[in-house]
């Protein structure tokens, strides 16, 4: 009697265990979302003040990510558990996804910009499938293809009330393609890293590394555009906005990463479009199209059975009860087992 009643107890809490996981994973996804409608808030406003500097304003994220969690770092005084080559090539594949992205609003329209984004979604499956072994089952494609629609609602709309084209729609829809390109190989190089190894050290890593190539592109590249630039209060808000809000988007990341994967990720991403129609509610006090609500319930929708049909998924406890001194296998090195086995054969 008293196991059966123990059994029931244990599926229960399992069961409960999964939706609270579903959950967290959703509200994590969509404060990331909501970073990210900042930053391109952040962007705009900069936009409409004349400044072109889009390495700069990533400089200020790195450096603030390598500033806090590089100093976390140093306190721990444990050596990289990952090969600081690896992190430059992640440090530079999301420099350049920024970088192109930010510079095609210069050139195409947010609508095309924001549309072509999406592609992000294709390169990260194409590209997990490959690197990471990750199989999807038809409910996740299915999950995915109603993220899409909805977001597709959302385009309807901007088309029906908006103009804008931009000035050279063509170059800037290719730039936003390249870009989404570095987007997803960082995506899912860093999803690597945060459910092998240390995700303090991924966070300061990026910081560092994306700090120096930022560094090392701004002086070949943006260099007239920063002595160009007539500073002001609007103008320092808005890197000051930039870098808060940013800041928050890269640490969040990884615990989505880690919890589920690159695909939920930039699933849930989809809906910063729909944050920044709330944003605009707030500051310039525009009406909203009834699609936009349709769009929302149709991602959240999508969300849901993206997350809840997800194979073999982490628990949360895994974020909490992380052991520091776990033996964790180094890239590219041998073991001492192997060492050992060698040697005796």
């Amino acid at each position: 009697m008293d196991s059966s009643s123990n059994s029931s107890r244990v599926s229960c809490w399992k069961k409960h265990e999964s939706l609270i996981r579903i959950l967290f994973v959703l509200l994590l996804g969509q404060l990331v979302s909501f970073s990210m409608a900042m930053m391109s808030f952040s962007s705009s406003f900069l936009a409409k003040l004349g400044v072109d500097a889009p390495l700069t304003q990533s400089f200020f994220t790195y450096l603030s990510l390598a500033l806090v969690y590089g100093a976390i770092m140093l306190y721990r005084r444990k050596r990289l558990l990952v090969p600081w080559y690896y992190y430059l090539i992640l440090g530079f594949a999301d420099v350049q996804g920024n970088y192109l992205v930010n510079k095609a609003y210069q050139f195409s329209s947010i609508t095309s910009v924001t549309l072509l984004d999406c592609w992000t979604i294709a390169w990260v499956i194409i590209l997990t499938w490959i690197f990471l072994g990750t199989r999807y089952s038809l409910w996740q494609y299915i999950g995915a293809v109603i993220c899409v629609l909805g977001l597709g609602l959302i385009f309807l709309s901007d088309a029906m009330g908006s103009d804008e084209g931009g000035s050279k729609p063509i170059l800037g829809d290719l730039l936003v393609v390249a870009g989404t390109l570095f987007y997803a190989f960082s995506n899912v190089s860093e999803e690597f890293c945060v459910k092998k190894k240390d995700l303090i050290e991924v966070i300061s890593m990026l910081g560092v590394f994306g700090l120096l190539v930022s560094i090392c592109e701004i002086a070949v590249v943006e260099r007239k555009s920063l002595e160009s630039i007539q500073w002001s209060t609007d103008i320092i808000i808005g890197f000051a906005g930039y870098t808060l809000s940013s800041f928050f988007f890269y640490t969040l990341v990884p615990f989505v990463l880690k919890l589920s994967g690159a695909t939920l990720l930039n699933l849930s991403l989809l809906t910063s479009d729909m944050w920044a129609v709330v944003i605009r509610i707030f500051f310039y006090h525009q009406q909203v199209d009834w699609l936009y609500y349709l769009c929302f319930a149709l991602v959240v929708v999508g969300l849901i059975i993206y997350s809840k049909t997800e194979k073999d998924p982490i628990p949360l406890s895994s974020l909490v009860n992380q052991n520091p001194n776990t033996d964790y296998q180094v890239l590219n090195e041998e073991s001492p087992g192997s060492r050992d086995d060698a040697t005796a054969a």
